[in-house]
Formats: C-alpha cells, sequence, structure tokens
C-alpha cells in the first residue's frame, strides 16, 4: 500500500505561519530552514483546491528555495507548479507567498505589533496633512508603534491627492466664495471635500512588512477589514469597489488612499462622508464628466450617500464604533501625539505643506 501524499511528520517544523485570505480562506505553511533554504514545506488550510495533486506540487516547488526568496518569486514558483486546469478557491499564489513569508518573519500579521489609536484632535488641515507624513517616518523608523489616527478639523477644506492637477480638481470662484483651505496631501488618489463634522477622516501608519506579498489592490481591503466589521456594527453593509473606493448599495460612501515611505512605513487614509453638502461640494470640486461617466452616474450629487442618513446615528457614535471593533480586533491601546510629533509637523507645513511649490506642484 503507498504511502499518502498528503501523510506528513507529527513532528512540528521550525517555521510556521497563516494567513487569512480577506474574504477567503486560512492559508498555513509549515516547514524547516536547512542551510538557508525551505525544507519539508507543508502547505494546508481550510481552502479548494482541484486536483488532489496540486498540493504536493506546491510543496515540492517551495521544497529547496532559498530563505529570502521574495514574495513575488515565491507566487511564481507556486503557480509554475500547478498542472494544467489546476483551480485555487478561497486562496491564490500570492496568498501561499505571503503565508511563507510570515513564516519566515519577513512579512508580519496584524497580532505581531503593538496598535495604538490617537482619537479625534481638532487640528489644523495643514497640520493633519503634515502629520501623515511625520508619524508615517515615526513607524517606518520604529520610533512609534502602528498606529489608528483619527483626524478632526473646523475650517472648511479640500484635501487634493499628490498628484492631482490643481486648476483641474478646483473651480477658483467657489473655493473663494466658501473660504476653502486646500492642501495637497502625500498619498494619491482623488480630492476630499471636508467641512467640520461632515465627514469621518482616519489614518493608518504601519509597517510595510503588514502588506508584504500582498498586491497593491488588495491591501485596501485587508487593512479596511475592520472598518467593514464597524459598519456592519451599526447596521451598514459596505463593500470595496475596486480600486479604492467603499460603497453600499446605496452609494459611494468613501474612498481610501496610500503612500509607503523608502524606510518601510506605511500610509493607508481614509475618508467617509457623513453629512455631506453636496451643493456646495459641486461649487467648490470641477468633477469631470469622465469621473462621472465611469462611475455611472448623471450627477455629481448623487455619487456620494452620506453615512448620516444610513446610519440615523451621530458621528461621535460612528467614531465610537469603529474605535471599539479595531481595539478588540487588534489589542490596541490609546495613545496621544507627542510634543515632537506636533513640533515635526508644524515644521513641516512650513517647509512643504503650507508652501506654494508644494500645493502648486502639479498645476
Amino acid at each position: 500500500m503507498t504511502a499518502s501524499p498528503f501523510a506528513a511528520e507529527d513532528r512540528p517544523r521550525s517555521h510556521h505561519g497563516e494567513y487569512k485570505v480577506p474574504g477567503g480562506k486560512l492559508v498555513v505553511a509549515d516547514f524547516d530552514v536547512v542551510d538557508g533554504v525551505l525544507a519539508d514545506v507543508s502547505l494546508s488550510g481550510d481552502f479548494f483546491l482541484e486536483p488532489d495533486e496540486a498540493l504536493p506540487a506546491i510543496n515540492r516547488a517551495l521544497t529547496g528555495l532559498p530563505e529570502s526568496t521574495t514574495a513575488a518569486e515565491l507566487s511564481a514558483a507556486v503557480t509554475a507548479s500547478l498542472p494544467p486546469g489546476a483551480v485555487l478557491f478561497g486562496f491564490s499564489a500570492d496568498a501561499v507567498a505571503v503565508t511563507v513569508r510570515r513564516s519566515l518573519a519577513k512579512a508580519t500579521s496584524w497580532t505581531d505589533h503593538h496598535w495604538n489609536i490617537i482619537a479625534p484632535t481638532v487640528l489644523p488641515t495643514h497640520i493633519n496633512v503634515a502629520l501623515d507624513e511625520v508619524l508615517t517616518e515615526e513607524v517606518g523608523a520604529g520610533r512609534r508603534n502602528p498606529t489608528l489616527r483619527f483626524w478632526d478639523w473646523e475650517e472648511p477644506s479640500v484635501v487634493i491627492g499628490s498628484f492631482q492637477s490643481f486648476r483641474n480638481e478646483l473651480d477658483p470662484d467657489g473655493v473663494a466664495r466658501h473660504g476653502i483651505t486646500v492642501v495637497r496631501r502625500i498619498s494619491g488618489g482623488g480630492a476630499m471635500f471636508m467641512e467640520a463634522g461632515n465627514c469621518i477622516t482616519y489614518s493608518l501608519y504601519l509597517p510595510q512588512t503588514l502588506v508584504d506579498g500582498i498586491s497593491f489592490a488588495d491591501s485596501y481591503t485587508f487593512l479596511d477589514a475592520w472598518v467593514m466589521a464597524a459598519l456592519e456594527k451599526i447596521g451598514v453593509t459596505a463593500f470595496y469597489v475596486p480600486l479604492n473606493d467603499i460603497a453600499t448599495d446605496q452609494g459611494k460612501i468613501g474612498g481610501a488612499a496610500q503612500k509607503r515611505l523608502a524606510n518601510g512605513g506605511m500610509l493607508h487614509h481614509v475618508t467617509m462622508s457623513y453629512d455631506i453638502d453636496a451643493d456646495k461640494m459641486v461649487e467648490v470640486l470641477r468633477i469631470g464628466k469622465e469621473k462621472l461617466s465611469d462611475k455611472g452616474t448623471r450627477s455629481a450629487k448623487k455619487r456620494v450617500d452620506p453615512l448620516r442618513r444610513q446610519s440615523g446615528l451621530a458621528r461621535t457614535e460612528i467614531i465610537a464604533a469603529m474605535t471599539e471593533v479595531f481595539t478588540e480586533r487588534y489589542a490596541a491601546t490609546p495613545s496621544e501625539l507627542t510634543n515632537a510629533e506636533l513640533n515635526a509637523a508644524r515644521d513641516r507645513v512650513t517647509t512643504k505643506f503650507g508652501a506654494e511649490d508644494w500645493l502648486h506642484r502639479v498645476p
């Protein structure tokens, strides 16, 4: 009687890693490292895979690879090993790569970090934007724990994406008439129309190891899974519309943007509409026909459906629910901005975010 191709030794391997695919299944990797290469690789999980022979083929493809193999190379090795017609359901070659990297401590999970939460603090919009850069640098340098920070502000503002054209995005008459503060942020994406109390805005500052091996597109849903759970808790069923829009069946409620720094820090930033003044928004922003056509709508006012109407809750109650879910999931603890961080942000406003050459770097 031949041995099953899935039989494995009872002894534990020296390396163990797990990865729950967002919206998918759990992938587990166990293996040893001998002389710098992966040995006795055993992949498992509650995923679906056809044909049966694909699993030992994946294990063989991973066995013998150097422990320095990148996520992209691991994924390519898995893909190349698959027999014709193989079907992976609930996971992917990229998910296997993430799991192996986690096993090697080259990729991390949420629970590998001590998370902090900074509650809403009213600050000028320029300072809020500058803090995104400062705190991302601090996390990348290891001087601050990975952190969730909720914004608050008073002045009506528009925060434009790093690569947006100033003149194409803004109506100068509307900006002047409504006294809008215009700031450019470090992340890409679209313009954010923000009045006091009309949005819920937060920033996640994290090490890039948390998204190691996860595609750029998948990193959005991965980093905001807790948000979807918080919205579900208050009776709002939300989902991602690729690449970076958050929506419900009643309309778009927000959007996300990211920036990855050379020192290993990463910014993930989200703004969700709570009680937006749509009439004023279309007087301030130039929302082009191409964007409206792409979103399948005829009116800019219909593109955003605020959370106040959908939930019936006060803005503070929604933020409290988000804070509670994040705290429960990741054992997060409260934190505050330090004087050094605030001073660094003020300096950054003087040298960058408050300067005309940064604001108009894309005319």
